[in-house]
Formats: structure tokens, C-alpha cells, sequence
């Protein structure tokens, strides 16, 4: 890696990438229920027409609230400044520590940048609210393991 500059960029990016494929599915999800409810032509079987109609609808506001949830995370990410670096663990910061090294920005999993891994976390994980406004050197102590920030970038 080039600098701790280029590798925030590269896990922000992949966090974009996470958000925008989970946006383009539930998008897909909500036009074909749309479709669905469209083409749904009242039959002779009324009381099954309607539960059909009812579970689309249902089927649509699930869809809509994976949809509100995805807004939100690409929220969080446009208030990420990653060309910043600090000396306490915020949005935006990779902390690395004796075990694990982490993206605090989103709970996106697995992050992979050359033959690094990093978990993208939430600030409001657990992980991630035991991390924030910690320093590098600190000692933490999570579910039983115990493990030191060794970097923060």
C-alpha cells in the first residue's frame, strides 16, 4: 500500500460498492412487486385475490424500509472525510490492532485491499462503540479477548 491515504480511499470505495449493490437489489425487489400488484387481476377466488394483494403489500413495505436502511448508510458515508486522520478513533478510521484490523464507516463485512482484511464496522456496533475515541496504544478488552490498538489511520 502507497499510503494510508490510498487504502482509506480503497475501503471507502468498497463500502460505496456495498451500498450501491444493495440498493440496486432492493430497487429491483420493489419494481417487480410493483409489477406484481400491477398485473394482479381480480379473479373469481376473492378472499385469495386479496391475501395475494396483502402479501405484496406487505413484500413492499419491507422493501421500502431495506430501502430507507441503504439511504441511511450512504448518509453516514457522505459524512466521511477519509483524507483526515486523527489520533482517536472516529468515522473514517482504520484501526488496527494486535488481532483485527478495522474500517470504522459501515457494517459492510469483509473488506479485502491487496491481501489485507478489514471488517467495516459501524460506530454504533458494539465493536465500534467500544473503539470510538480510543488512542493508539490503548488496551481493550472485548467478549473476552483482550487485544491493543497498534495504529490508527
Amino acid at each position: 500500500m502507497k499510503n494510508k491515504l490510498e487504502l482509506k480511499q480503497k475501503l471507502y470505495h468498497q463500502c460505496e460498492q456495498f451500498c450501491n449493490i444493495r440498493l440496486l437489489n432492493i430497487q429491483k425487489t420493489i419494481q417487480e412487486i410493483e409489477e406484481s400488484l400491477t398485473s394482479e387481476t381480480k379473479s373469481s377466488a376473492g378472499d385469495k385475490h386479496e391475501t395475494g394483494r396483502a402479501m405484496l403489500q406487505l413484500e413492499r413495505e419491507k422493501a421500502g424500509n431495506q430501502l430507507a436502511e441503504i439511504q441511511k448508510l450512504q448518509e453516514t458515508l457522505s459524512k466521511m472525510d477519509v483524507s483526515k486522520t486523527n489520533k482517536t478513533v472516529c468515522l473514517g478510521s482504520v484501526v488496527i490492532t494486535s488481532s483485527t484490523k478495522y474500517f470504522i464507516a459501515i457494517s459492510a463485512g469483509e473488506l479485502r485491499v491487496e491481501d489485507q482484511i478489514f471488517y467495516g464496522i459501524s460506530p454504533i456496533t458494539p465493536m465500534g462503540k467500544l473503539l470510538m475515541g480510543k488512542q493508539q496504544g490503548d488496551l481493550v478488552s472485548f467478549r473476552e479477548q483482550k487485544f491493543t490498538l497498534m495504529s490508527i489511520l
